[in-house]
């Protein structure tokens, strides 16, 4: 495996990520996303630690990420990491590099009392995402989403 690391994004990885976004929502989704609002919506992230942390994966460029947003369980007094924005690019996958990606959150996290859990939701017909998760140690749970769009 290439010499690779994983560190909180900067400022300076702004278009590595929205690239990285767009690329996603088309490959998991078959979705065009506008990435000028993309770009908004990661730039209001790198600006606010409130709204979540990008985790960068670098070899000599960028080549994954992954975004952390937190929700606070009151029944659990404690805080769901969302896993968000999992990419890796396509050249680079299959190393373990996402393994190795998550485990460093997982560090992060563990080392956060508030904690309790890491959560992440995944589209229906991605089964390659969902066989991945699963081998990781994520498991299905009993909750459904549901959304009602503002906008």
């Amino acid at each position: 495996m290439s010499r690779f690391r994983i560190r909180p994004a900067s400022r300076e990885d702004l278009e590595a990520i929205v690239a990285f976004n767009v690329a996603l929502a088309r490959e998991s989704e078959s979705l065009e996303l506008d990435p000028r609002v993309v770009r908004r919506g990661v730039e209001a992230v790198l600006r606010d630690p409130h709204k979540g942390q990008y985790w960068i994966l670098e070899a000599d460029r960028p080549i994954g990420q992954a975004l952390v947003t937190r929700e606070w369980s009151d029944w659990r007094a404690g805080y769901f990491w969302w896993l968000q924005s999992l990419y890796i690019v396509p050249d680079w996958r299959g190393r373990g590099l996402f393994s190795a990606l998550l485990d460093r959150i997982l560090e992060a996290a563990r080392t956060s009392a508030e904690v309790c859990a890491l959560r992440l939701y995944v589209h229906e017909r991605n089964g390659s995402a969902m066989g991945i998760y699963e081998h990781l140690g994520f498991y299905r749970t009993a909750y459904a989403l549901y959304e009602r769009d503002l906008l």
